[in-house]
């Protein structure tokens, strides 16, 4: 096991993504590429698809990425997104994660595609970034940041590591701006955390950064119908997830998913595509 030090709530989720049951999970049920939230075209699409249009959407809005560029993906999970990048743009691209079995997932279905040569996998944590100042022409993260308990610092250290011009381009599960106090307590008990970020707290963390703002696409209405896909397909497999994944595991995850699916609905959570630019 890593000898890397890890603030709790980092920890927490560490032990959680790399333990058997997540990972055969989200190896299933995502399709083994992506564990993010997909843009969805009907409400029953495959989850894989929906999650790789999320991908080519926000690969589509970064501006001049060649083969000389270098992008940074923290908290990349299996890599989907990298390998994506790495075939579009011929791109060097680092992805720094901190579960060691998504990274040996992601290190051999990057080699087995071809392209270790342009991907680079590093256990750490993007509450600090092992990486010099002004290392990267990008840095892109979907739907991770809010497994950290100090998310400013997380902001703080992209702004860091970004080169002048260089964009940071991100999805997370928030609160809405206008979230009533107290509503979200399941979710937070859930994914062990005591909060979510907001919109609101992204802009201010990433003003105090030195982050311009350049876009921000609200597509809340995805979170929902995600969430609800995959409570569909947990429960449509659920006979073939319980040859690799505890019955625990399934019963509590499905819990779960539907606090996602209530917040959203309710109102209460937001989710989209942020744009900042480091000036």
């Amino acid at each position: 096991m890593s000898s890397l030090e890890y603030s709790e709530t980092v920890s927490t989720a560490r032990n959680y993504y790399n333990s058997s049951d997540a990972d055969n999970f989200y190896f299933t049920i995502w399709g083994g590429e992506d564990i993010h939230i997909g843009l969805y075209e009907s409400e029953h699409e495959p989850i894989f698809d929906a999650s790789r249009r999320t991908v080519a959407r926000m690969a589509s809005l970064l501006p001049n990425i060649d083969q000389a560029s270098h992008i940074l993906d923290i908290g990349s999970g299996f890599g989907g997104a990298t390998r994506f990048l790495a075939k579009k743009f011929g791109c060097r691209v680092t992805d720094l994660n901190l579960s060691e079995i998504e990274n040996k997932r992601n290190r051999e279905m990057s080699n087995d595609q071809g392209l270790g040569n342009l991907i680079e996998v590093v256990e750490g944590s993007f509450e600090s970034i092992p990486f010099p100042d002004n290392s990267f022409d990008a840095v892109w993260s979907q739907d991770a940041i809010l497994h950290s308990g100090k998310r400013e610092q997380v902001v703080s250290e992209v702004a860091r590591v970004l080169k002048k011009g260089g964009l940071f381009i991100f999805t997370d599960p928030m609160q809405s701006d206008t979230c009533p106090e107290g509503v979200l307590q399941p979710i937070l008990d859930r994914i062990h955390l005591e909060t979510l970020a907001s919109p609101k707290f992204y802009r201010e963390a990433a003003k105090k950064a030195g982050l311009e703002e350049v876009g921000y696409e609200d597509m809340v209405q995805n979170l929902i119908i995600h969430y609800d896909r995959i409570l569909q397909e947990t429960e449509a497999r659920e006979s073939e997830l319980k040859e690799t994944v505890s019955a625990a595991y399934i019963q509590n995850m499905k819990k779960g998913l539907q606090h996602w699916v209530d917040g959203g609905k309710n109102g209460h959570l937001a989710w989209g595509i942020f744009r900042f630019k480091k000036a």
